[in-house]
């Protein structure tokens, strides 16, 4: 990626989905977003992650034209916001982590509703029936928005913000709440929607979900540390690729210390587990692999087992702002 913050895959001439620049925005004398700049192509699934209270939501609500920004630049499918019409709206999805539907409608009569402000067909039952399907509410229709669970508020939520089939979807967290297995049949159906040309800006409370997403962004007290894709959030949480490599015995020191000043080992990372194996930090796995085995082979080693290691984006996100903090920590030492 030319920056952290400006994906490259944005054909030469399109405009993005998304842009902001030095985007900001207060509360009183509260700093919620703090100069954020990005750029999200089209055809993108865009993860935003971060603890919460971070301002992901404000930062979306933001794009929205729910919030009016405090200074900076925001442009919403080549609109600012303040300037969305009403063709320009029924271009996006809107899912908010509230549920905002009529409680004294029934799901069926809440989803027609929300059809019917986008203009759609009263001829859209078959729509309906397969956005229905879709959330796993097909049988509940007769059912009162009152006297529903929470997880299939949310699922009615979702099934609003997809009826009218927008450009752009804006999701805050939408697989809150839901069990893992129509979890992944959201994500399936997310990236069914990216195929299609579609545009998604996700927030989730899940970290693992990153790894479905063609770009994350991290946020951290209102700041962008980073948009990134899966792959590279990992290398830069570990520094590197890394390899796991078992040895039929353990290194002695002299052993050690020649395999950290091979050349295919970036900064000397080579440490040792619990169990004994090596953990080594490399440029790139595809090249290093082969010569983690010749070295090993030529000081007489056999290799028990050997690949790449790849963290659970949990672990991966609280590495990242453990690095951050460390990073920070050491400028102020320095200022």
């Amino acid at each position: 990626m030319a920056s952290a913050f400006a994906p490259t895959t944005t054909p030469a001439g399109s405009r993005p989905a998304i842009r902001t620049h030095e985007l900001t925005k207060k509360f009183g004398d509260s700093l919620v977003v703090d100069h954020v700049t990005m750029t999200i192509p089209r055809g993108s699934i865009f993860g935003f992650i971060g603890p919460s209270g971070c301002g992901k939501t404000t930062t979306m609500r933001l794009m929205l034209g729910i919030y009016q920004a405090t200074a900076g630049v925001v442009e919403v499918l080549g609109r600012s916001p303040d300037h969305f019409t009403t063709a320009d709206r029924e271009r996006m999805g809107y899912m908010p982590q509230l549920f905002v539907m009529y409680p004294d409608l029934t799901i069926w009569e809440n989803l027609n509703f929300a059809a019917s402000l986008y203009g759609m067909s009263l001829r859209r039952h078959r729509r309906l029936h397969d956005i229905l399907e879709l959330v796993e509410l097909a049988g509940h229709e007769k059912k009162l928005a009152r006297n529903i669970s929470g997880g299939m508020r949310q699922r009615l939520s979702l099934a609003a913000a997809l009826i009218h089939d927008p450009d752009l979807i804006f999701l805050d967290e939408p697989t809150a709440g839901i069990d893992p297995v129509l979890r992944n049949k959201f994500w399936e159906h997310f990236k069914f929607l990216k195929a299609a040309g579609h545009t998604l800006f996700i927030t989730t409370q899940y970290v693992g979900e990153a790894a479905f997403c063609d770009y994350v962004g991290v946020m951290r007290e209102g700041r962008l540390l980073m948009v990134e894709t899966p792959a590279e959030l990992r290398r830069r949480a570990l520094g590197g690729d890394v390899i796991v490599v078992k040895p039929n015995r353990l290194l002695d020191f002299n052993e050690l210390r020649d395999l950290r000043a091979e050349p295919f080992v970036l900064d000397r990372q080579v440490t040792i587990n619990r169990d004994l194996s090596l953990q080594v930090v490399v440029n790139d796995t595809g090249t290093a692999l082969p010569a983690i085995f010749a070295w090993m082979e030529s000081h007489g080693f056999a290799v028990e087992s050997a690949g790449e290691y790849n963290p659970p984006f949990d672990d991966v996100f609280v590495m990242l702002l453990e690095n951050e903090a460390a990073r920070e920590a050491n400028e102020a030492a320095n200022a």
